[in-house]
């Protein structure tokens, strides 16, 4: 079930382009920063960033160490809320909501693939895809259509019943998304998503991406790591705390990146 789409916000003092969302628009952020207090200093971890990304869109955050990319992806995966600015989910604005409400929304409208893949190391794979819908409330017998549906479709039909230590690491991350697909959110949100993984298994998890970008799905990779995000269509890239650039990526200009 999706988030009521609400309607554009109007132009502000505060923020003279925060014209809201647009239609087909999934991610949009006005001015967004996060600012840290650590003993009598403040830490500007995101400086007004200002994002627009669209249903359907592949997309990478990159940045090194330290340059924001991962505080930026807990405030779009509603993990945390901003000290300043605004960001609208699917139509609807998650930057004041509270704790309880943010975990709604992320178990709703967003799908998390993690480098260490956070299974339950005594769940098969069927019960680990299965967890968000228990959380929500799905009777059972629907809950496990749904999680063996989504097995499948990842190529795991045949490891529903084995824990992740009797898997790979490239079968473990496609459990894990596969648990990220089955609430049929409205992005996946991947933190590093081959991290773990060697160069030949990182190919074929990459690949799976692209699978699930063609059938429509809205997709943000966040990484370090420049040949990653160029598997994407366009890239993102953060320094100190800003938006350095925002371009196609090198599939589609068909040359290299500089980051």
């Amino acid at each position: 079930m999706a988030i009521e789409t609400l309607a554009p916000v109007q132009p502000t003092t505060e923020f003279p382009n925060a014209d809201g969302p647009h239609p087909g628009d999934v991610i949009v952020t006005s001015n967004l920063w996060k600012t840290y207090v650590m003993g009598d200093q403040q830490v500007n971890a995101l400086r007004g960033v200002n994002l627009r990304i669209k249903h359907g869109e592949y997309v990478a955050i990159m940045g090194p160490s330290g340059s924001g990319k991962s505080t930026l992806m807990n405030l779009i995966g509603c993990l945390d809320s901003p000290s300043k600015g605004s960001y609208w989910l699917n139509g609807h604005d998650v930057s004041k909501l509270n704790d309880d409400e943010l975990a709604r929304i992320r178990n709703k409208e967003i799908g998390f693939v993690f480098q260490t893949f956070n299974l339950l190391a005594r769940a098969t794979s069927l019960h680990n895809v299965e967890l968000p819908l228990i959380y929500n409330g799905t009777p059972a017998a629907e809950r496990t259509a749904r999680a063996r549906a989504v097995l499948e479709s990842v190529n795991l039909g045949s490891r529903m019943m084995h824990k992740p230590n009797e898997l790979s690491g490239g079968q473990r991350q496609r459990v894990a998304i596969a648990r990220a697909l089955v609430n049929s959110p409205s992005i996946i949100l991947a933190d590093e998503p081959t991290g773990n993984l060697d160069s030949k298994t990182s190919v074929e998890i990459m690949g799976l991406f692209d699978t699930l970008h063609a059938k429509g799905n809205t997709i943000v990779v966040v990484t370090h790591e420049p040949d990653i995000a160029e598997y994407a269509h366009r890239v993102i890239t953060i320094r100190d705390g800003s938006v350095a650039s925002d371009q196609p990526s090198s599939r589609i200009t068909g040359q290299k990146l500089s980051h």
